[in-house]
């Protein structure tokens, strides 16, 4: 059964419209406006193996803000959808990864009990013109609508950049592992029986 989702959504502050497929091989189309938003997107697909397009038209005259909740709250809400009852995936997945100087944990639960905590510091407020900030804004809206339990962990880092490539690339490894099938657990991954939001 193909794990794939498109949507689109129209506000008065973005237009978003988004292809996932969850089984993909890393592949990446992504214009939002944002260059480094979209560099951070391509290192997602690339290293959770999802096949990921997305286009966004967002009122960047204003800030980066919309586009990138927007976008967040769109790629969490595709992926919550492929998993449909989440049947025989891992459900947690994580991923200890080293960028040059920096060093970020990241740990992921897609169990419906959507939490995001990123314990990281930036040592600058912009990457470019790229508000740090806008770091943690799209991991929140993503964890919202996906219904997951997200953390990440810098460790040690001194270049922004790095930072937030090390962010993205964990949690990217962290969700690449949680959607896996276990083959050793077809059925719901709750001693429950059911997940959280079912």
């Amino acid at each position: 059964m193909a794990r794939t989702k498109t949507l689109s959504r129209k506000t008065s502050e973005t237009e978003i419209s988004l292809t996932v497929d969850l089984d993909g091989t890393g592949r990446a189309e992504i214009e939002t406006g944002l260059g480094f938003f979209d560099h951070m997107l391509t290192l997602l697909a690339g290293h959770s193996l999802f096949d990921l397009k997305i286009a966004c038209a967002g009122d960047l005259h204003v800030d980066g803000h919309h586009t990138v909740e927007d976008v967040g709250r769109c790629l969490g809400a595709a992926l919550k959808d492929c998993l449909g009852d989440r049947r025989g995936i891992r459900r947690y997945g994580h991923a200890i990864l080293p960028m040059d100087e920096s060093l970020v944990t990241a740990a992921v639960d897609l169990g419906g009990r959507a939490a995001c905590v990123l314990a990281v510091d930036f040592p600058v407020p912009a990457i470019g013109s790229f508000d740090v900030q806008l770091v943690e804004v799209f991991w929140e809206s993503f964890a919202a609508t996906a219904g997951a339990n997200m953390h990440a962990v810098l460790h040690h880092g001194s270049n922004a950049h790095h930072i937030a490539e090390a962010v993205f690339k964990a949690t990217a490894r962290s969700l690449r592992m949680a959607v896996e099938f276990d083959p050793r657990q077809p059925g719901v991954p709750s001693t429950k029986g059911v997940l959280t939001d079912q």
